[in-house]
């Protein structure tokens, strides 16, 4: 038998280790770039939504109700640059830039600000514009996040609206149903927010409501949006926050086994809960992390958009990592703020991007590895995939 003293154990060994690795890299595709990932990018995806002279703004939130009906959520529409400016293919160079928090709707100049225009817009897989909710466009500030519930038969849109300190409920062909929150007056009780960012839901209907840029709270609901209780605070020693404690409560998500995962943005972590309020677990998600978004999926897979990384992260429920990708930057497939992500029932994902204005498309690439691809979002197994 060969021991570790054995004269020739140590070329063996590495003669294993080789062999090893050989295997492993025999799994994989030579040379290539791992930048979108599983994926490739759909260039120019979708089509301008706004009027001429006029292009897409800091987008905030995206959800793919199917292939066919993608819902945009956007902050107006923003002047094109003309085209002998200097400064053209600068995304940063527009007055205001595509930055999530300077715009003013009642700028001295409007030809340089943003109109109200396009901000909820819906496109097909083509990316082509098949509607719109301009009649809602008073209602917006400085659109947030888009969802759907996947328990709700009737697929009602959920729009969290962090300028106006307010949370919609519309029905599916874009009806209001329910407001939530005083227009743009901020609060942290039972009827007032103080610029919320997220929601989620348990499959009785019940939600919760991440609360959120200036809050310090989780803020639960009955199905009927009525109040039920919240819980939170600002750190009592900013150098050392514990639990409960939060700098930007940011995005939400529940668990199969309805555990509340809630993203603490300037803590750099994940904080989880029980359905209550009682605090369960935390982990850091890296010193250079900005957590803004993050989904449970099918598999129970936890995929964050790092806004701090401006990568694609995935991390099991116990929040080890698994595997990541992207960059920073303004080409097709690089990421600025990485805001809200979804994904369709064909595994396309897309990414809406703040600073650098824009949603982009992902097509899973063929014999893509699925663990290393966002998995499938939870939907109401009803739904039609229209």
């Amino acid at each position: 038998m060969m021991t570790r003293n054995t004269p020739g154990f140590v070329i063996v060994l590495a003669m294993a280790v080789v062999a090893g690795a050989a295997s492993l890299y025999s799994q994989q595709e030579k040379g290539g770039d791992l930048a979108t990932g599983p994926y490739d990018v759909v260039p120019g995806w979708p089509d301008n939504p706004c009027s001429e002279g006029y292009t897409f703004g800091s987008t905030g939130g995206i959800f793919a109700e199917s292939p066919d009906r993608v819902l945009i959520f956007q902050r107006g529409c923003l002047p094109e640059l003309p085209a002998d400016d200097d400064s053209v293919g600068e995304l940063t160079s527009l007055v205001p830039s595509r930055n999530a928090s300077g715009y003013s709707w009642s700028a001295e100049d409007p030809s340089r600000h943003p109109r109200r225009e396009a901000i909820v817009y819906i496109v097909n897989r083509e990316g082509a514009v098949i509607g719109n909710w301009d009649q809602h466009n008073d209602l917006f500030v400085r659109p947030h996040k888009v969802k759907i519930s996947p328990y709700d038969p009737e697929r009602h849109i959920w729009i969290v609206e962090d300028g106006g300190h307010q949370v919609h409920k519309f029905t599916n062909d874009g009806e209001l149903v329910m407001s939530i929150g005083e227009f743009e007056v901020p609060g942290n009780d039972d009827s007032h927010f103080d610029r919320p960012t997220d929601i989620a839901w348990l499959p009785d209907g019940t939600f919760f409501i991440s609360d959120g840029y200036d809050g310090v709270r989780v803020a639960k609901f009955d199905p009927e949006g009525n109040f039920i209780k919240d819980w939170g605070q600002a750190p009592a020693d900013p150098d050392n926050p514990g639990p409960n404690e939060w700098d930007t409560v940011h995005s939400i998500a529940i668990s199969a086994d309805r555990r509340v995962f809630v993203v603490d943005r300037g803590h750099h972590r994940m904080q989880v809960f029980d359905e209550e309020g009682e605090f369960l677990d935390m982990f850091v998600l890296g010193m250079r992390s900005s957590p803004y978004y993050h989904m449970i999926t099918e598999d129970q897979a936890l995929w964050v958009s790092d806004g701090g990384t401006d990568r694609i992260l995935k991390y099991d429920l116990n929040g080890y990592y698994q595997y990541g990708w992207g960059g920073p930057g303004t080409g097709w497939g690089q990421f600025e703020g990485p805001h809200q992500m979804s994904v369709d029932q064909d595994g396309n994902l897309y990414v809406a991007e703040v600073f650098n204005g824009r949603v982009q498309k992902f097509v899973p690439r063929p014999g893509a590895d699925p663990a290393k691809m966002v998995g499938q979002e939870v939907r109401y197994q009803g739904a039609s995939s229209r």
